[in-house]
């Protein structure tokens, strides 16, 4: 079935719904601009959301990058910037091969419908002409036919007339013959005009019509062909792009599955283990006792005549401890600042001999001179911190993961510069055998060049080397400290417990030593012997209690065994050699380690 059979003479309606499917079209292709515009305007707003959460600093230079979290949050922006191309392409896609495709074609369609509806009009124009033309024919024909009919009664009436002369009558009758044959020249003009116009509305409807309407039909049959072709391409634009976008998505699948909080919480203290060492305990300050105490409470004391006296770093007479070994040197007291006790602070306490009580003068120097706790801001450091080459200015493990990577860059630098000499060696060689190609003294100075720089990255190379060891040693230093406070109980202390046995040759040698001329530093210190005296009366009395931190087995020579908990008494302080003696209740003397217990004096 087609128009020209059909439709042969819904003229008007076939050009109504010619020009709906080119308007069709064009809404299609405004549509398909429109639907561009959007993914377009969708794909930049996703790239600009991309830049704005993208890490603004280089990865290496980022520590946060590190973390898997951000990782895989970085990852998720690429993909989503990857799916913004891919939105692009749509739109790409659509404007070059729907928009721009439909947009040509509807022009020519319209170039075409044009044509046709023109060649189609001239036909009904011919037509029409050839039909006035009919009735023109016919009018005359009509018209001589009453003139004849009306000329032949006037001359019939004429020759019935008998009053009319005979040259009328004649005239009539030849007016009369003369009409007659006007008016058979008239019908024979109709005739022919009458198989003329009939010929051609035939023609007209049944061969140049119908071509034209079945061209027509064609061309809005290839016209609707193409506008499905472009409904296609709407679609085959998403499935082009499909494949990618589901990469993205399995990329953003495998970033969320890619998030490892064991393997942060390891990166975290990569990036921030300091390498300290923990703090130790704070010694208790007891305040609450009285400042004057026992003769025999501890070596400060006040002889018989009143008078103060401070035992000082160059007294000649040794103390009699009663389970002491013979009596080695002690090193002068060290101050918390690391320098020995002074005698008299120079704005501070006066000396001994102003007749103040020593023990508040070890209070005031002491109160005056107090370490510091340190604290997590401490431990941190301060913004204004001198960056120095050897990183020192960093904690101890920050400090060897800085050394280990400029150690790792120069040793990249070397290798690239041993490279190049050899290079420049071979090249030389070449020039050497074959002078055409060069002249080999214009390679010495960077001979030359790449031998400075070899040396000044050995150097360094050196350098670097020397400080990572010392690093690494000072960082497994802190850490054997920091796990042996914290992990389990305190060594003992290395050196040997005095020995309860040789307490009388220990004796004897405190009086050899005492016998001995005092030097020049003890003699700016008054003596008193009544203080030692006094003390050695009265050693056998507790001069605080303590109790048992940990459980000790006192397997050596001199030592006792205390179980954890366990209340003691004490008889004698630690002297700085990390031992101190105590009494237990059950009876028995001996000495623990120092680090073992939680001391109170009396």
């Amino acid at each position: 079935m087609d128009w020209g059979t059909e439709l042969w003479d819904q003229f008007e309606v076939l050009e109504r719904h010619t020009q709906w499917g080119l308007d069709l079209l064009d809404r299609y292709v405004k549509f398909v601009k429109e639907r561009t515009e959007v993914e377009q305007a969708y794909a930049k707003q996703l790239r600009s959301l991309v830049k704005k959460y993208l890490p603004k600093r280089p990865a290496k230079d980022d520590p946060e990058s590190k973390f898997s979290q951000q990782q895989s949050f970085v990852q998720i922006l690429q993909e989503v910037n990857d799916f913004a191309g891919q939105r692009e392409l749509v739109a790409e896609n659509l404007s070059v091969r729907v928009c721009l495709e439909l947009t040509k074609y509807s022009q020519e369609m319209k170039q075409e419908r044009k044509m046709h509806f023109q060649e189609g009009r001239r036909a009904q124009q011919q037509l029409e002409n050839g039909f006035k033309q009919l009735e023109n024919s016919k009018r005359k024909f009509e018209r001589d036919c009453r003139e004849a009919e009306k000329a032949a009664q006037n001359a019939e009436r004429l020759d019935q007339d008998i009053n009319a002369t005979k040259a009328d009558v004649e005239k009539a009758k030849q007016q009369a013959h003369l009409r007659s044959h006007m008016a058979e020249e008239s019908k024979n003009e109709y005739a022919a005009q009458l198989q003329r116009f009939n010929r051609d509305q035939a023609h007209f409807y049944f061969s140049q019509m119908p071509q034209i309407f079945d061209k027509l039909q064609d061309m809005d049959e290839r016209r609707a062909i193409h506008l499905g072709a472009g409904y296609g391409l709407l679609s085959e634009a998403e499935l082009e792009v499909v494949p990618i976008i589901a990469k993205c998505l399995e990329g953003m699948k495998v970033a969320a599955h890619a998030v490892d909080p064991k393997n942060d919480s390891q990166v975290l203290i990569e990036l921030h283990k300091s390498g300290f060492a923990r703090p130790g305990d704070v010694e208790f300050e007891d305040f609450s006792q009285p400042m004057n105490r026992a003769p025999s409470d501890s070596s400060l004391g006040t002889p018989s005549e009143g008078r103060p006296e401070l035992r000082g770093p160059g007294r000649s007479r040794a103390k009699r401890w009663p389970f002491g070994k013979k009596n080695k040197p002690r090193p002068p007291p060290l101050s918390p600042l690391g320098g020995p006790v002074p005698l008299a602070l120079p704005n501070g306490p006066p000396s001994p001999r102003s007749g103040r009580d020593p023990l508040t003068i070890l209070s005031e120097i002491s109160k005056s001179v107090k370490p510091r706790l340190a604290s997590f801001r401490s431990l941190r450091g301060s913004r204004g911190t001198v960056v120095t080459e050897d990183f020192s200015h960093l904690p101890p493990e920050q400090q060897r993961k800085r050394l280990q990577q400029q150690l790792e860059e120069r040793s990249r630098e070397l290798q690239k510069e041993v490279d190049q000499r050899e290079a420049l060696k071979k090249m030389k060689d070449v020039y050497e055998k074959t002078p055409q190609m060069g002249d080999p003294a214009s390679l010495e100075p960077q001979i030359t060049e790449t031998l400075g720089n070899i040396e000044r990255l050995k150097l360094e190379v050196q350098k670097y080397e020397a400080w990572l060891a010392e690093a690494e040693s000072r960082v497994l230093s802190n850490r054997g400290d920091s796990l042996s406070r914290h992990a389990r109980p305190p060594d003992p202390p290395t050196s040997t417990p005095p020995d309860n046995s040789s307490s009388n040759s220990g004796s004897q040698d405190a009086k050899e030593s005492s016998e001995e001329p005092p030097s020049e530093e003890s003699q700016d210190t008054p003596i008193y012997t009544e203080f030692d005296e006094d003390f050695e009366e009265e050693a056998t009395s507790p001069i605080g209690h303590c109790v048992a931190i940990y459980h000790f087995e006192g397997s050596s020579e001199g030592t006792i065994s205390m179980a954890e908990g366990e209340d003691l008494s004490l008889m004698e302080e630690d002297k700085g050699d990390g031992w101190t003696r105590v009494r237990r209740k059950e009876g028995g003397e001996g000495y623990v380690p120092t680090s073992y217990l939680r001391v109170t004096l009396n």
